[in-house]
């Protein structure tokens, strides 16, 4: 140690009270956001059912929290601004159960030390309210009764009036004041039971009340995170070894250019969790366009004793237990949530059961045909075909469709493997077959409907219950094609191939050990790893599909996501990757002339194939125009 260093300071002293709650305040306070969000959790701790926000320029000239939770006694509201005194909990035992949103006893310290803060509080067995003021100089609380209901009024005057060094790092009033009302919103989706007012400058700028019931919830969502996310949205609801995940995630086509449209609640706290935004990504992997955000408001639940909340001042990340079993659960569920997904789920108009066509020589040119599957010689699908009575007699009769769509069902592992194999088959010609006979009875229209034409050879048009549908084909054939293709290479596995000459990989003694522990994981995708020495890895053996890449990084890779989450999808993307290439190859190129046949078996195949929404690279396949959408494209009814 270097003698500056030594001479550096003379003793070592106790910090004054005033200092260690300005340090501290450098943790919890940050800007007026940062006051906000322990003010609330403070009311919402306190049982508030309506708390009431008011803001001045920001939050930086005034900060007023005013809720009707339990209060405050007279004698603990000076203990209330003392560090390291809190309520919530007592022992070791309450910290490893934390349900409490705050706990550690600084924030109004903190905020009273950099600030002038005004407390007033009535408890329900309290004749009259009481009111403590401090400020950041003096730290000396000064007690005296007032006038208050039952609850606990927050008021925070001049943020870092004493600290103007940190004040000239605060931005614009209209930044500052965003940040703080994404912290209210935050909160707002974590507690549906508590009514939030927010006023700025005077003026109301949120009114959520009480949401106690799902149509209630859905507003509040939807006050929060705009209409179009719910409209654009699954709901969500699982419950499997005591953990629980519901809520609502946005479809692949309501993504967003950033990741502002993302909530995550922990037992009712929002958290940004590296494991959690992982497990979220994989579950969209190859359904969202390059550099998109997905959109989700999800609530998480587990016993309380497997979180650790208490890994961060702000509280904004926590530490699971079982890490990879969260993450698991998390990705699994969002991955099944995402692959169901039909046509017929994103169109909500009523059911049409019968729809009349022109009779006559003409009607065969717009009514439903034969249907062929577009590759028939690929996979031949199992879905009933869409049936119909040949046209009545008479002026106005019109076909009658029934339409029974397939399960959700895996394809036959035989056919998937021809799939696979043979994916570059030819599209083979299309040959009408003759109409089904159905008794007379009205049924339901498919989805995307009943091909009509082929525009410019790239795109089909579509009629159904709703109006008009438009189909990229290409990207269209080209999911199907690399679903089918996923299907069979899970059926048949991953075919290992020997190198000739093994391949030796310097890695760390953790990164060893962690190769032996995952020989398994390792083996099942295909690898083949020996342990040389303490520090060594030798590849003997990679996925066939996967000889041209290079094995040394690979390999280094998935080792990485292994210690870090436990898992790792890095193989399995390298493999879908390629088979999307397949798929993009096999796919019927554009200007490829479809007859009417092809186009509806194309249709019904998108409306049973997983994550037909999106081609592979997240674009689009298909469109609807309603008729309101037409009308007001021709101006008609104005």
């Amino acid at each position: 140690m270097s003698e500056s260093m030594l001479n550096s300071g003379s003793r070592i002293e106790l910090l004054s009270p005033r200092l260690a709650n300005q340090i501290a305040a450098g943790e919890v306070v940050e800007r007026p956001a940062s006051v906000i969000k322990e003010l609330l959790e403070n009311s919402i701790d306190s049982g508030a059912k309506r708390i009431d926000v008011d803001v001045e320029q920001g939050g930086v000239k005034l900060l007023r929290v005013r809720d009707d939770g339990s209060g405050i006694s007279a004698d603990d509201l000076p203990l209330a601004l003392a560090r390291h005194a809190t309520s919530k909990i007592r022992d070791l035992e309450d910290l490893e159960r934390v349900m409490s949103l705050g706990f550690r006893g600084e924030a109004l310290a903190s905020i009273s030390s950099v600030a002038r803060l005004t407390l007033t509080s009535r408890t329900r067995s309290a004749e009259q309210a009481w009111q403590v003021e401090t400020e950041g100089r003096d730290m000396a609380p000064r007690v005296q009764p007032a006038a208050h209901p039952v609850g606990t009024s927050v008021e925070v005057r001049d943020l870092f009036f004493n600290t103007p060094a940190r004040r000239k790092f605060l931005k614009a009033e209209k930044t500052e004041f965003d940040h703080l009302q994404e912290v209210i919103k935050r909160l707002a989706l974590a507690r549906f039971d508590v009514a939030f007012h927010l006023r700025h400058n005077g003026k109301t700028i949120l009114s959520l009340h009480e949401a106690n019931d799902d149509a209630a919830r859905a507003r509040r969502v939807a006050a929060v995170c705009g209409s179009g996310f719910l409209e654009q949205a699954l709901p969500i609801e699982i419950e499997r070894n005591g953990l629980r995940l519901w809520g609502w995630v946005g479809l692949p086509t309501f993504s967003r250019s950033q990741a502002d449209l993302q909530y995550f609640f922990v037992n009712g706290r929002a958290v940004r969790d590296k494991l959690v935004a992982h497990a979220v990504r994989q579950a969209y992997r190859d359904v969202l366009f390059n550099g998109r955000h997905p959109t989700f408001v999800l609530f998480f639940e587990v016993d309380p004793s497997v979180v650790d909340v208490n890994v961060h001042p702000t509280k904004h990340e926590v530490r699971f237990r079982d890490g990879r079993m969260v993450h698991d659960f998390l990705y699994g569920t969002l991955h099944r949530a995402l692959g169901d997904v039909r046509p017929d789920d994103q169109l909500s108009a009523p059911v049409v059961t019968a729809v009349v066509r022109p009779s006559g020589p003409e009607a065969g040119e717009f009514g439903p045909q034969g249907e062929m599957s577009l590759a028939a010689n690929l996979l031949q699908s199992s879905q009933p075909q869409p049936s119909y009575t040949a046209p009545n007699s008479g002026a106005g009769a019109g076909y009658q469709y029934q339409y029974t769509p397939r399960p959700q069902s895996t394809v036959p592992v035989a056919e998937a493997q021809a799939a696979y194999r043979e994916f570059f088959a030819p599209l083979p010609g299309a040959e009408p077959s003759a109409a089904p006979s159905l008794p007379e009875g009205g049924g339901d229209i498919p989805p995307l409907g009943y091909a009509l034409a082929q525009l410019k050879g790239i795109y089909i048009l579509a009629e159904n219950a709703h109006g008009l549908v438009l189909v990229d084909m290409h990207a269209a054939h080209e999911r199907i094609m690399y679903e089918r293709l996923k299907i069979a290479m899970a059926s048949e596995g991953l075919s290992g191939q020997p190198l000739l000459v093994p391949e030796s990989l310097a890695v760390s003694q953790r990164e060893a050990d962690c190769a032996e522990e995952h020989h398994s994981v390792f083996q099942k995708l295909g690898f083949e790893l020996q342990r040389l020495g303490p520090e060594t890895l030798a590849i003997r053996q990679i996925p066939a599909l996967l000889k041209q890449a290079e094995a040394n990084r690979l390999v280094a890779d998935v080792l990485a996501d292994l210690m870090e989450y436990g898992t790792s999808d890095r193989i399995q993307a390298h493999i879908n990757e390629l088979l999307g290439t397949m798929a993009c190859h096999g796919a019927i190129r554009a200007n490829r002339r479809l007859a009417l046949p092809e186009m509806n078996g194309l249709l019904r195949d998108m409306e049973n194939t997983e994550r037909s929404g999106q081609c592979n690279h997240g674009r689009p396949t298909w469109t609807q125009m309603g008729l309101d959408d037409l009308d007001k494209l021709f101006l008609r009814g104005r």
